[in-house]
């Protein structure tokens, strides 16, 4: 077999992190049923693979207006504490939870960011946000930051995603398990409950 020595495949470095970081993630995901490590580590994944300044992922709570903190890397405990993320307030959630990626350039000055102080404060400036989607429906929201302004390429805006979805199966994983657990422990109280040695 011969190669045509005009043919090469470029290949950078990002591209190869990109893979082995999705790899590790799956990986994580498919050994372990205890969600907020699963989450940490997918954090703390995505911050080193994108090289960015800080990771968060976000669920919805059980009324579906706030977005409550899962798993951060990377972020101030004063910057966590500025507030709740309301959706109804938070422009880019809502249009997250909608189902598609979001990017601000400048998260000082966008009016869609819902704390621009914070964000200043806190040295943040790019944000790109994907939804956590299980079944077609977002529950949640995964998010990078910059301290620089950065305009992120077609291939970051994949990974992200791809770790999302790959975070929401964990989560979805989690509660089918949980449910389970409780049905179980429900059928084994009942039985006991009920049962009558002769």
């Amino acid at each position: 077999m011969t190669t045509d020595p005009k043919i090469t495949i470029a290949q950078t470095p990002l591209d190869k992190d990109y893979y082995t970081d999705l790899y590790h993630a799956a990986l994580t995901i498919s050994s372990s049923l205890e969600l907020a490590s699963v989450l940490q580590s997918i954090a703390e994944s995505v911050s080193t693979a994108m090289q960015v300044k800080a990771a968060s992922l976000r669920l919805l709570d059980a009324t579906g207006g706030q977005l409550e903190l899962a798993a951060v890397h990377g972020l101030s405990l004063d910057y966590l504490d500025k507030g709740p993320i309301e959706v109804a307030h938070s422009p880019i959630d809502s249009e997250t939870l909608c189902c598609y990626p979001v990017y601000i350039p400048d998260a000082r000055t966008d009016d869609r960011f819902q704390y621009p102080n914070a964000a200043r404060a806190e040295g943040l400036v790019s944000v790109l946000s994907v939804p956590f989607e299980v079944r077609g429906k977002a529950i949640g929201v995964m998010r990078v930051y910059t301290d620089v302004e950065t305009t992120f390429s077609d291939k970051d805006v994949q990974f992200l995603s791809v770790l999302a979805s790959l975070a929401a199966l964990s989560i979805e994983n989690a509660r089918l398990y949980e449910s389970v657990k409780d049905s179980y422990s429900g059928v084994v109280a009942a039985f006991w409950g009920s049962y009558q040695p002769s």
